[in-house]
């Protein structure tokens, strides 16, 4: 939480012991990349301290499942491969971690953070032991991985909660499936190509039994009785198919769009099924200046959820990308300047149990129900008013100092200020009062 431009080792160790800069560097490069301390447990625990703050007034809302990359040359660190960089918007040499949130309607807390082996480096022995790759560590496609994180923190009891994803992941039918296994509602993206069956119409049934052979058992299409994708049905839709939603307040004032939503059965192979699969919530948004629709997530939350509720829950996931942008840009989560895997878990662990203090410090001042999500420079305290007479000592003194220069007016040590305490002060920003 340093005021620092970069929040890697070096420029810590300068900053926190410029007299001996080089015995600090060895100290904190020790804990970070050598130490064999457990990410998974500190983690463990970030969840345990700050999980009660987040839910003291408002349930857990949602696991968010998303990934993040960082722009790194070179060949040698690890996980680092030509591969799509969402940050980059483009295909460039990065490494990509995929974490799952725990959101509630105002916060949110990175749970579980792992990056992502690409296939090539899976492979690669040599690679493996020069950047301490575990031995346990294989192959994943992100879903895989996502899964994986899902099904550890339901081990752990973490309380469960709807599953949201964007269509990197709910495209992926295999995840959907992981999911539904794993006993998880969800709300996910998929692309406008993904093929449905729409409302009342299903797969036709298999085939008459013969007066000879075992009977069939799958489903059938044939050339009349096609699934349809997801944009093809929502331009089958009319301006009075569609209402206007808000979700929430953002900056600019109530967030809302138009939306539509079907009860439809997903198209994937079912002709290797014998029985259709379950109707689910299609969801599509289609705003009033666009000529096609932008957006759609496939749900299986229960039939009866309202639209709002439906639109609120598709849209919370944008909280997770609130926690990448302060991660990043606040605490240093893409300054790693190593190679191994350990250090690389080791300095996200850090940047996240420090970004779990701060979560945990703004639920103590909850912001009223429905209002834009609480930022430290926001937050506003009621002082009590100096009664006449009354000398500061303790405590007291140095509140009133800490006023004093937060005005730039240092006063006296045993002086009584001119007048009386102001009604309210406005904090800093955390990483500013912090460092004062």
């Amino acid at each position: 939480m340093l005021p620092l431009e970069r929040k890697s080792v070096e420029p810590m160790a300068a900053r926190l012991a410029p007299g001996n800069v080089r015995q600090m560097h060895q100290s904190l490069h020790h804990i970070v990349a050598d130490a064999a301390w457990s990410d998974a447990a500190l983690l463990a625990e970030v969840r345990r301290q700050v999980l009660p703050a987040m839910t003291r007034r408002q349930g857990l809302a949602a696991w968010i499942v998303d990934d993040t990359g960082f722009a790194k040359k070179g060949s040698h660190s690890v996980g680092v491969t030509r591969q799509y960089c969402g940050q980059l918007g483009k295909q460039e040499n990065c490494r990509i971690a995929v974490s799952v949130s725990l959101a509630t309607a105002q916060t949110s807390l990175p749970a579980t953070y792992q990056l992502y082996l690409p296939e090539v480096w899976a492979h690669d022995a040599e690679r493996r032991r020069q950047t301490g790759v575990p031995a346990e560590v294989r192959f994943q496609t992100k879903p895989e991985l996502a899964l994986a994180q899902i099904r550890s923190l339901g081990n752990e009891d973490v309380p469960r909660a709807v599953v949201l994803a964007d269509a990197a992941y709910g495209n992926d039918h295999g995840f959907r499936e992981g999911l539904e296994t794993l006993g998880c509602e969800y709300v996910v993206g998929i692309q406008s190509s993904t093929s449905v069956w729409p409302p009342g119409i299903a797969p036709l049934p298999p085939q008459a039994r013969s007066r000879t052979g075992r009977p069939a058992s799958l489903l059938r299409r044939d050339e009349q009785h096609q699934p349809l994708s997801v944009k093809e049905l929502a331009l089958c839709l009319s301006a009075r198919d569609l209402r206007r939603v808000s979700w929430g307040e953002g900056t600019r004032g109530t967030l809302h769009s138009r939306f539509a939503r079907l009860r439809v059965r997903v198209a994937h192979r079912d002709y290797w099924r014998s029985e259709p699969h379950p109707p689910q919530w299609l969801l599509i948004e289609w705003p009033k200046t666009e000529k096609e629709p932008t957006k759609y997530w496939l749900s299986n939350l229960p039939a009866s959820i309202s639209m709002r509720k439906l639109v609120a829950t598709a849209k919370l996931r944008w909280r997770i990308e609130r926690d990448y942008q302060e991660l990043k840009q606040e605490l240093g989560l893409g300054h790693y300047e190593g190679r191994n895997w350990r250090g690389f878990h080791h300095h996200a662990t850090l940047c996240i149990a420090a970004y779990g203090f701060l979560v945990r410090e703004r639920c103590l001042f909850p912001p009223a129900p429905g209002s834009p999500p609480l930022r430290a420079v926001d937050l506003r305290l009621r002082l009590p008013r100096r009664k006449p007479g009354d000398t500061p000592r303790g405590a007291a003194a140095a509140h009133r100092m800490a006023l004093s220069i937060l005005d730039g007016h240092p006063a006296p040590p045993n002086r009584h200020p001119p007048g009386p305490l102001p009604a309210q002060v406005s904090l800093l920003p955390t990483r500013h009062f912090i460092t004062q």
